[in-house]
């Protein structure tokens, strides 16, 4: 089997977890009423998710680095299908929220493992694709997971959702073990050793880039169903189409960004990509009640701001080729911080100003990230001037 069909096996299983993690900001308004919750509060199911996926995952990566990568990808799958199937049975917030918080554990360590299982795989020349494609499994579960989510919810009821992705979940650990090789694990880099990466201004800029982009855009998404309800004037059967649309935009924007990055390098990528980004937040604000605007303007959203996914995942390993494995683990880390960080926002901005000005929230932070990758680029081309004068 080529390294092309594994990765896409790769990318599916990056699927499950990316529905997993989505799914809630899909039935948000249904997990509130199902709970007796507000939606502020449902809302911080994914800020959970996010934590611990953040916090925990550099830490369970460095003890784990040894560990033949296969076998690590089949027992982190399988503590997030175990995981999925406690969301299905236990009962009551409490309960779901323990459930969602160990969900994060194995889905740190899958995702992470394979992104590194790809780049481990693939030529040089060809890995900032093969992390694209990874990665548009993960969003993918925006175009399928959770549209069709949502529709699962309206006929089975939303819990049926994490029984179906625990049986999934088996079903790819079995596929795996016929399809993935045995890989040595990475040589082991102490916690500290990795924290102390974050020392070096070009590490902690690019690594700010990934959580000011991703908080920016999970203020607004976080909340985007309940969003489209009350400000955009959808009505109720509009809302599985627009996710729908958002979906597919996100995989076209994820493919997008690895061509453009191996085609036209990092940095122009994520300053085109990110102030079109920042264009559709603002434009979102302004359409109401025209849902042909909207699908418009959600479709132009979700392509610009998942063109800077792959984009950033690859920048993040040019950064320290030495320590590669280690950047992809702390970049997933600072992407699930930047998840519960814009939750969070989202939540406090919904709750004390209002739901419509959570896209305004959303730009700030946006822009914020293209402040860094200005401040990036500068100090990549002046020690690139330092050495060239040095020689």
């Amino acid at each position: 089997m080529s390294f092309r069909w594994k990765v896409y096996i790769l990318a599916l299983v990056s699927f499950l977890v990316g529905t997993s993690e989505y799914i809630i900001s899909g039935i948000l308004d249904k997990v509130a009423v199902s709970f007796g919750v507000s939606i502020a509060a449902a809302g911080q199911l994914i800020t959970a998710f996010s934590l611990v996926y953040g916090i925990f995952t550099p830490i369970t990566m460095a003890l784990t680095a040894k560990m033949d990568r296969r076998r690590l990808l089949l027992g982190g799958l399988g503590l997030f299908a175990a995981a999925n199937l406690l969301a299905f049975v236990l009962p009551g917030y409490g309960l779901f929220v323990a459930a969602r918080m160990i969900m994060a554990l194995g889905a740190g360590v899958v995702v992470v493992t394979a992104l590194n299982i790809a780049a481990k795989l693939t030529p040089e020349g060809k890995k900032a694709s093969s992390i694209a494609s990874v990665i548009t499994g993960f969003t993918a579960s925006l175009i399928i997971g959770v549209p069709l989510g949502r529709m699962i919810a309206d006929v089975l009821g939303w819990k049926s959702i994490f029984a179906g992705i625990a049986l999934l979940s088996i079903a790819a650990i079995l596929i795996l073990r016929l399809t993935i090789p045995q890989l040595q694990g990475d040589k082991p880099i102490p916690l500290r050793e990795q924290l102390a990466l974050l020392k070096r201004p070009e590490i902690a800029l690019g690594l700010s880039i990934t959580f000011f982009w991703l908080g920016g855009y999970s203020i607004a998404y976080t909340y985007l169903s309940p969003y489209l309800l009350k400000v955009s004037g959808l009505g109720d059967s509009y809302i599985s189409a627009a996710l729908l649309i958002f979906g597919i935009a996100s995989m076209i924007g994820s493919k997008l960004g690895g061509y453009s990055t191996d085609r036209w390098g990092v940095h122009r990528t994520l300053f085109g990509g990110m102030t079109l980004h920042i264009a559709m937040l603002l434009l979102l604000s302004f359409v109401v009640n025209a849902w042909v605007a909207v699908f418009a303007v959600l479709l132009f959203w979700s392509l610009a701001a998942w063109s800077t996914g792959p984009t950033q995942q690859y920048h993040i390993t040019t950064l320290a080729p030495e320590a590669s494995g280690v950047m992809l683990g702390l970049n997933q880390s600072m992407m699930q911080l930047a998840m519960a960080a814009g939750a969070g926002v989202g939540g406090i901005v919904v709750q004390r100003i209002s739901l419509s000005s959570i896209t305004w929230f959303g730009v700030a932070g946006v822009a914020i990230a293209i402040l860094a990758t200005l401040l990036l680029y500068r100090l990549g081309a002046a020690r690139k001037l330092e050495v060239q004068q040095s020689m």
